[in-house]
């Protein structure tokens, strides 16, 4: 996955005033030295041959502990503009957010973000994203010719694909390791199927955050993915041609005619529980849930999960273990299916199991530091010890189904 940095990044200066080269430093959250960069390459027609200052203005938080950013930063410019066009929300984010969620008309603009890419030979892809930051451009020294920007689009695109090429040998690897469907999975192998789907997934956003949406975007994501059928559909479409439905490789349910699944009242009490809004989750699932929430709710009325890294992996990974539990165990709200299920079920609980370390790992941090008052780290400490007690419990009664 690419490192996403804008989120530390208090000011910088990229300066490409020399032709086929980009210097710049960048100053981060709670790092007394600027991370400098010495790349090949030119920036964007708007940039080239300029040295560029700017500053952001938003609240700025420190970088995961365990993220080494070497300095200097040497390697190949991607792309780099002060004028890539973006949505801005004319309201604080969080109120901004919460009409998007409802879907209600959110007010926004669209204006100008500096876009930083780099492909490092230590930290592979990096990228810095910034809306409404305060910039300062010097005079142009030298102009960039039709043979310059064709040579940079060329070499920026060759980073990229240099980048995805890995993102694609992740994929392959973990495929190699899924077995035929023909054969009995046991709960190995769908941690591999998990772990192929993840690198799909990683590759399918670092793709989408790339290119974003429309029909050329379509095409390349399409192509990039492998998606053969898709990238058939999109050009025979371009042709005025019209498109079949493809009902042999999936036909797909209608929504408007599909019966909700039943609940089994038997089991209730035991696979689920109705939430207060009646909706259906396994019992370990909400109390995971209502745990998370609710020391999330205690460090948010402290204000310092922005401001500490280990307050904001605790609430993080207390959130991802719910989501993880939810995704092992909300479908035996409507019964328990077969043995191939049970083992599906294991894998998951196995990485809820892992996320659950990770958080109590950063919890036994928070308490060392004494951020957040005892009784709060006591009683999320033991609803998170007796949420891994109920997953042990459970990992060997379903893989004795």
């Amino acid at each position: 996955m690419a490192w996403r940095i804008h989120d530390s990044v208090i000011r910088g200066e990229i300066d490409n005033r020399t032709r086929g080269r980009v210097k710049g430093k960048l100053w981060l959250h709670d790092m007394a030295e600027p991370v400098e960069l010495d790349l090949q390459g030119n920036a964007h027609p708007d940039m080239a041959g300029c040295r560029l200052e700017f500053t952001n203005p938003a609240k700025t938080s420190p970088m995961r502990k365990d993220a080494t950013m070497t300095s200097p930063q040497r390697g190949s410019a991607g792309d780099i503009t002060a004028s890539r066009k973006v949505r801005v929300p004319d309201l604080p984010f969080e109120e901004w957010w919460e009409l998007k969620r409802a879907g209600k008309p959110a007010p926004e603009h669209w204006g100008n973000s500096l876009y930083i890419e780099w492909f490092s030979d230590r930290n592979g892809r990096v990228v810095v994203e910034l809306a409404d930051c305060v910039v300062k451009v010097s005079e142009q020294e030298w102009q960039m010719t039709e043979k310059d920007e064709k040579q940079r689009a060329e070499d920026a695109s060759q980073g990229f694909a240099d980048f995805m090429g890995k993102l694609t040998e992740a994929v392959e690897q973990a495929k190699a390791k899924v077995p035929d469907h023909e054969k009995e999975w046991d709960e190995f192998d769908h941690e591999n199927f998990l772990r192929e789907s993840e690198a799909r997934t990683d590759k399918y956003g670092e793709l989408l955050e790339k290119y974003g949406h429309g029909p050329e975007a379509e095409k390349i994501i399409a192509k990039e993915m492998g998606w053969t059928w898709l990238t058939d559909a999109l050009e025979a479409k371009e042709r005025g041609e019209e498109i079949e439905e493809v009902e042999e490789e999936w036909d797909a349910p209608d929504l408007d005619e599909m019966e909700e699944p039943e609940l089994d009242p038997l089991t209730e009490g035991i696979d689920w529980v109705r939430d207060e809004s009646g909706h259906p989750h396994h019992p370990l699932q909400a109390r995971s849930m209502e745990a998370g929430l609710k020391l999330w709710k205690a460090v948010d009325a402290l204000g310092i999960e922005d401001d500490d890294e280990d307050v904001a992996e605790m609430t993080f990974k207390f959130h991802q273990v719910s989501a993880k539990l939810a995704g092992a165990l909300n479908s035996l709200c409507y019964g328990r299916g077969s043995k191939d299920e049970a083992t599906a079920i294991v894998a998951r609980l196995k990485r809820a199991l892992n996320h659950l370390h990770e958080c109590q790992a950063a919890m036994a941090k928070v308490a060392e530091k004494k951020l957040v008052p005892a009784a709060v780290m006591t009683e999320a400490g033991t609803e998170l010890f007796a949420i891994r007690e109920e997953i042990l419990r459970l990992m060997p009664e379903f893989r004795s189904v």
